[in-house]
């Protein structure tokens, strides 16, 4: 049974289409791409994601794992292979997977899917049409390498390739990971963050976050919305936004040594500076996940809720951050952008001033 439309996306999709203030930036992106064929409903079963609904293209007697309604996204099979345009998955029934990792299309079910998820989060949220806000879908390509055990966006193609992982049965196809790779494909096109020091940081921290709001976006019963990156996957998240330092290499707080540090580490204080302007410091449980997010100067802090706090930072990231952007002038841009929506006086544009001071910016 294809999985439900939540309620939440449906009201957000509404909104886009009627033109409400939910748009983040002024202009329409449109989509250039006309369906070939009547899109297909076909239905898979992840590995991570479970019963979900899929966009398919009928073809003869076969349907190709190709949604048209979502600028023709693609998952292909790379046959295990590093180069190569790899072969497009058909199934002739459209049910597609078996939740196993065994089969070959269970990882492209999780990763069709989620690419979709995260398709309609971008034009939701942010009036967005792709990745790259042109129209034109990404194409992933599951099943790369032999033993590979990431993901990586690649520019060049406009593409995702997702390995079978270090271990076996956990491929890096859960929702998080693949809204964090489609991240850096969103970065890519407006800010273009340096990879390294402190601009590498804030690259990693923007594509965790998100991550993170798509996924709750998604309102998946099989993979609820949570602060966590990656923990479908691997035995603990690598990575959490409450309390970055948690994975014994992040850092919860900026320091004037962290441009060093690898960015997915330096990126914490960006995850941090997320979570608090969202939810808030302190105790408290979401989605039946445990959270007690502290501070660096001992303030409590209260939240403004994920979606304004993902509009001010996607405002930001668009409008006025660069390649350059270190911490410093992203809390600038941040302020800058929540004064622009909320106004001076507004508590949105003073959590934000409290929420870099709690991570040590400012």
């Amino acid at each position: 049974m294809p999985h439900p439309t939540p309620s939440r996306r449906a009201r957000l999709a509404t909104a886009v289409l009627l033109g409400t203030a939910l748009a983040l930036t002024t202009g329409t992106a449109t989509a250039n791409t006309t369906p070939t064929a009547a899109p297909g409903t076909g239905t898979g079963t992840g590995q991570y994601s479970g019963t979900v609904p899929l966009g398919t293209t009928p073809s003869g007697t076969t349907h190709q794992l190709r949604d048209p309604s979502r600028g023709n996204q693609r998952t292909l099979d790379a046959l295990n292979q590093t180069s190569g345009p790899g072969v497009l998955f058909t199934d002739a029934d459209d049910v597609w997977g078996t939740g196993l990792p065994s089969n070959r299309q269970t990882a492209a079910v999780d990763v069709h899917y989620a690419t979709a998820v995260t398709w309609d989060f971008y034009r939701a949220a942010f009036n967005r049409s792709g990745v790259r806000g042109d129209g034109v879908a990404t194409t992933s390509r599951v099943h790369y390498g032999t033993n590979y055990g990431g993901a990586f966006w690649d520019a060049s193609c406009a593409c995702v390739s997702y390995g079978d992982g270090t271990t076996p049965g956990r491929p890096p196809t859960s929702l998080d990971i693949v809204g964090h790779e489609l991240a850096h494909g969103l970065i890519g096109s407006t800010a273009n963050f340096a990879a390294t020091g402190e601009p590498g940081a804030l690259g990693e921290g923007t594509a965790d976050i998100l991550a993170t709001a798509g996924e709750f976006f998604a309102e998946n019963k099989a993979d609820v919305g949570d602060y966590l990156l990656g923990e479908r996957v691997y035995d603990g998240p690598p990575r959490r936004m409450d309390r970055p330092g948690a994975d014994g290499v992040s850092r919860d707080y900026w320091s004037a040594d962290i441009g060093g540090l690898d960015p997915h580490a330096a990126s914490g204080p960006a995850r941090h500076f997320y979570y608090l302007l969202a939810e808030g410091s302190g105790p408290k449980e979401i989605n039946g996940i445990a959270y007690d997010s502290p501070t660096y100067d001992g303030s409590k802090l209260l939240g403004i809720g994920r979606d304004r706090a993902t509009r001010i930072w996607y405002r930001a990231l668009t409008l006025h951050m660069r390649s350059s952007t270190n911490y410093a002038a992203a809390r600038t841009a941040t302020i800058q952008s929540a004064v622009e929506l909320y106004g001076a006086s507004s508590p949105e544009a003073a959590r934000v001033a409290a929420a870099w001071k709690a991570v040590n910016v400012g």
